[in-house]
């Protein structure tokens, strides 16, 4: 292990090969109403974990995964292989990202969001999980977005509770989502409406067409 200046690897934090921690990591924390060392955190091989990371106990995470600095991952995550997460983001708590996800700087992903293998976030993104904030079932209500296999989403946009952001969507830049997108279509907007097809943007069509 590479360890950090001042890294903090909790009991039950259990780290595979040839991990690289920056300065101030801090693996395992507790989540609210839990003690130290209390839940198993599960990181595999090879993970790069960049300064200022903080990760909660009670996730498992995939091979190769890697944060930029000052990222925060809550609780009851399950993150596959290949997974990167940029600089200053949030994962909140009970958030599913598969293989190979990329999500960019300051994004904020919250509770009970599903991001699909390959699933593209860009920096700024907001994704959202309450309809109704503070109202009196916010909290039971919640929704998480769900961004299908290879969905992309544009820098600083924002995407409503709940909504499905179809296979291999994109969403411009800037766009408000407020309802599902279909597979393969791109939208753009406030509120997003669909304006062609990715199969013909010239840079997503495959080299055999």
């Amino acid at each position: 292990m590479s360890d950090g200046i001042n890294a903090i690897v909790h009991p039950r934090a259990l780290i595979g090969r040839s991990p690289i921690l920056g300065p101030y990591v801090i693996l395992g924390e507790a989540p609210r109403g839990h003690e130290i060392g209390e839940l198993v955190l599960v990181i595999g091989d090879e993970a790069h974990i960049r300064s200022h990371t903080v990760i909660y106990a009670g996730s498992v995470i995939g091979r190769r995964f890697q944060t930029g600095h000052g990222v925060l991952v809550r609780e009851s995550n399950e993150i596959g292989d290949d997974v990167s997460i940029g600089s200053h983001s949030v994962i909140e708590h009970h958030v599913r990202l598969g293989d190979g996800v990329r999500i960019h700087s300051s994004a904020f992903i919250p509770e009970f969001s599903v991001l699909e293998a390959g699933a593209w976030v860009g920096p700024n993104v907001v994704l959202t999980n309450a309809a109704y904030p503070s109202s009196e079932r916010a909290k039971a209500e919640l929704a998480g977005p769900v961004l299908k296999e290879g969905a992309k989403v544009g820098a600083n946009a924002t995407i409503l509770p709940g909504v499905v952001i179809g296979r291999d969507a994109l969403v411009g830049a800037g766009a408000v989502v407020v309802e599902d997108v279909p597979d393969g279509k791109v939208v753009v907007g406030n509120p997003a409406r669909i304006v062609r097809d990715v199969k013909d943007i010239p840079a997503y069509r495959s080299g055999t067409e």
